[in-house]
Formats: C-alpha cells, sequence, structure tokens
C-alpha cells in the first residue's frame, strides 16, 4: 500500500496464519509484523511474564511508533489499532492446537488460545472497536497461505464486502 492512506490490520488468534499469509504481501504492501516490532524495541512493552514468555505491549507507545502509519499491520493485537478496514483470521481450535504445538507452545497457552478462538474473543474485540463495517471474517482452516493472502489482497484493494459471524467454532467448546 505503498503512497496511500490505506490502513488494514490482519489480527487473529496466534496461529490462525497471520504472519506466514501477510509475509506474502511483502510486495506491493508495506508489511508490519507488530509483534517483531515489540520484541527489538523494548519501549514498546512494559513487562515480561516469564511463566508465559509473552511481552506486555505498551498499546500507547506503539501508538506513538506507528504515527500515521499507513500499509498492513499484523498481529493479535492489530485489531486495536485505527484502521479502515479490519481482518480477522479465524481457525478450528483443534487445527490451532495442532498449529501451536509445532511451533513448541506450552500447554496452557495452546489451551487458552484453542478457548479464545472457539469463544470468538479477537472478532468480539474488532467488532466492538471497529464495527461490522469494516470487519472481515476469514476462515484459515482448510486454505493454503498462498490462498488467505489472496484473499487478504482482495479486502487491501476494498473489493470484498465485510462479514461477521460466517464462522462458528462454539461446538468445540
Amino acid at each position: 500500500m505503498t503512497g496511500t492512506t490505506d490502513r488494514i490490520v490482519v489480527t487473529g488468534t496466534p496461529g490462525t496464519g497471520k504472519s506466514t499469509a501477510t509475509a506474502l504481501l511483502a510486495d506491493p504492501f508495506d508489511v508490519v509484523h507488530l509483534n517483531e516490532l515489540i520484541e527489538r524495541d523494548s519501549t514498546l512493552w512494559t513487562d515480561r511474564d516469564a511463566t508465559r514468555d509473552t511481552l506486555t505491549a505498551d498499546l500507547d507507545a506503539i501508538r506513538e511508533r506507528l504515527g500515521d502509519w499507513s500499509g498492513i499491520l499484523e498481529s493479535h493485537l492489530a485489531h486495536h489499532f485505527a484502521a479502515d478496514r479490519v481482518v480477522v483470521l479465524r481457525c478450528h481450535p483443534e487445527t490451532l492446537v495442532t498449529r501451536l504445538q509445532t511451533r513448541g507452545e506450552s500447554s496452557a497457552s495452546i489451551d487458552e488460545n484453542a478457548e479464545a478462538e472457539a469463544l470468538d474473543v479477537i472478532l468480539s474485540e474488532a467488532v466492538a472497536e471497529h464495527g461490522t463495517d469494516r470487519v472481515y471474517e476469514v476462515d484459515t482452516t482448510d486454505r493454503s497461505p498462498e490462498a488467505v493472502a489472496e484473499e487478504l489482497r482482495t479486502i487491501a484493494r476494498d473489493e470484498a464486502t465485510p462479514r461477521v459471524g460466517t464462522v462458528d467454532f462454539t461446538a468445540y467448546l
């Protein structure tokens, strides 16, 4: 999105495919992988949770650092930032568990994320923050990263209709 003022965030529970799909968009889009930025810059987080091996992000410091950004912002936190379009990647919790196990996540983290995905936590937060007219729900469960990236391109070009409530994983619970 170089040279435009469009701000697209790609968010979702860890393991839904955000980093993988957005890495395929680097040309021609400017993509910021927010978690990598936070890890590299200690002024963007306030605390390290040793038990969960996570950082507590300072959203105000991140907003200041991003400034008047444009392009694609990717992270499970991205929906907390102003955006023109918000894409929430979704994945069936059973598939999510497998993906997170492959990444070496702890059992506690895996359980927490699978439950959050089944309960639509990030989707609910995104809709509360941005409304249904700017949120796009995309199920990545049985899709290749390339197919997800192509759908993200379509959304980024504003060639798709916002949609929420199309995915239901509550039976997992």
